[in-house]
């Protein structure tokens, strides 16, 4: 339950009305509030001090001029700010993809915004039903004024900030900076500080469950499933992860033994949604930072500059994974493995990341350049042989498509020399001390499989 409880909160977190709409809540409840007190006689206007009055001091009919002009100001610039928020959008759709709108509709401060703009008009609302002139038998709400006069105040001062934010926050390298930061978060939660149980190397067969809703899954009870699976005495395979589309009635998992009751376990287990989520899929934010750097390099948009950043943004994920673990998908309970499930494993990682920008980028110098050099860095700070393996194979694709794709012998040969020099380094963090690396997988990088002929 806990995993679907964290997939509904995301869900909350996706929608753009929900803080607009707590933002313009509050404000009418202040201004109740700001009624009622000068209603009851707590606070208001002191005509006997005025020195002491530093709000709204005048009348009925000034009130609600001034009322007036703030509701329909604000709810003007509400409207202009959502019209720059639709622009915004339709360019970064264009230019970086529609499943970059997500983090644009996420963002808090543009929902703020709004939020404060639509508040103050409801404020402004709210106060005006309760200004009385002489002939209604007369009532001035002084302290609720001087807070519309705050709140309109501060409608400016966040006009201003939000063309700022705007401006910079349709940037592409802020946009791949923050994908960037969830792709940091990402590894930070999704990665271990020591190894992992292995998981058995053989498939496990028994009673498929089938799904009984399809959709993307979104979220996985790990921890709810292998208690459900130890407290029955049986071992669960699950065939899916989060990210993966499920069709209707795909057998998402094999048990060791029938038991009654698999479908309810597996279900309330298990979070399906029309789209994928960032919530437990270590590849969400790669596939997006890989789409930006994949449009631009497409010929309307042309941009190796930015394809280039992504790949360095790509290169440091790389790096942060170097240390530490990845999960193996094998959950034990009192020293017995009752859950395997699948997970994204390094070759999965590599391939999500530099597959379609290579395939994207062919003849591209710059773009593939830039893919050597971050492989040599990580293959600098990387110690497992069989990762540096996996970087071998990326560089080796890379020079292949460079010697069929780039013409200029020049060119060419600053690729070549490139990669000579990842060659040079990934052999060096093989052929180290390091404890990780074992006699028998060092040669692996020196094998005709990785290593071609011709280098």
């Amino acid at each position: 339950m806990k995993a679907r409880f964290q997939a509904w909160m995301e869900w909350l977190g996706d929608q753009f009305w929900l803080r607009p709409a707590l933002v313009v809540l509050g404000c009418l409840v202040l201004a109740q509030l700001a009624v009622w007190l000068e209603t009851a006689h707590i606070a208001g206007h002191d005509a006997s001090s005025p020195q002491k009055n530093w709000g709204y001091t005048g009348g009925a009919e000034g009130a609600r001029a001034l009322l007036g002009a703030v509701a329909s100001s604000t709810i003007g610039v509400a409207g202009t700010t959502f019209s720059i928020t639709i622009a915004a959008l339709t360019l970064a759709s264009g230019q970086m993809g529609p499943r970059l709108l997500r983090n644009f509709t996420r963002d808090a401060r543009n929902q703020v915004v709004l939020g404060i703009f639509l508040g103050t008009f409801a404020y402004a609302l709210m106060v005006l039903r309760t200004v009385r002139t002489v002939q209604e038998s007369p009532f001035v709400p002084h302290l609720a004024i001087s807070g519309a006069i705050a709140l309109a105040l501060l409608s400016i001062a966040t006009l201003v900030w939000f063309v700022h934010h705007i401006a910079t926050g349709i940037n592409v390298e802020t946009v791949v900076d923050a994908v960037h930061g969830d792709l940091r978060d990402a590894v930070d939660a999704r990665t271990l500080d020591a190894a992992d149980m292995q998981r058995p190397a053989e498939a496990l067969g028994g009673a498929p469950v089938a799904a009984t809703e399809g959709g993307y899954l979104q979220a996985l009870d790990v921890d709810g499933l292998a208690d459900w699976a130890h407290e029955h005495g049986v071992v669960m395979a699950l065939r899916v992860r989060p990210g993966h589309y499920v069709p209707n009635g795909f057998p998402v998992a094999h048990l060791s033994a029938a038991v009654e009751g698999t479908g309810d376990a597996v279900r309330r287990a298990l979070t399906f949604g029309r789209r994928p989520a960032a919530l437990q899929d270590l590849e969400y934010s790669i596939r997006q930072l890989v789409e930006i750097a994949v449009r631009a390099l497409s010929p309307g948009i042309n941009d190796p500059m930015t394809a280039g950043s992504v790949v360095d943004h790509l290169g440091d994920a790389l790096c942060r994974i170097a240390p530490r673990h990845l999960p193996t998908g094998a959950v034990v309970r009192e020293g017995r493995i009752v859950l395997v499930h699948p997970v994204t494993d390094y070759d999965g990682l590599c391939d999500a990341m530099l597959h379609m920008i290579r395939q994207n980028a062919a003849g591209s110098v710059h773009v593939l350049a830039r893919m050597l050099d971050v492989l040599a860095r990580v293959a600098e700070v990387e110690r497992l042989a069989d990762r540096v393996a996996t970087l071998a194979r990326h560089a080796n694709l890379m020079i292949a498509a460079a010697r069929r794709d780039v013409p200029d012998p020049d060119d060419l040969a600053d690729l070549e020399q490139r990669y000579r020099r990842f060659l040079h380094l990934a052999q060096g963090a093989v052929t180290g001390t390091d404890g990780d690396v074992d006699a028998g997988a060092r040669t692996t990088m020196a094998s005709p499989q990785i290593l071609p002929a011709s280098a």
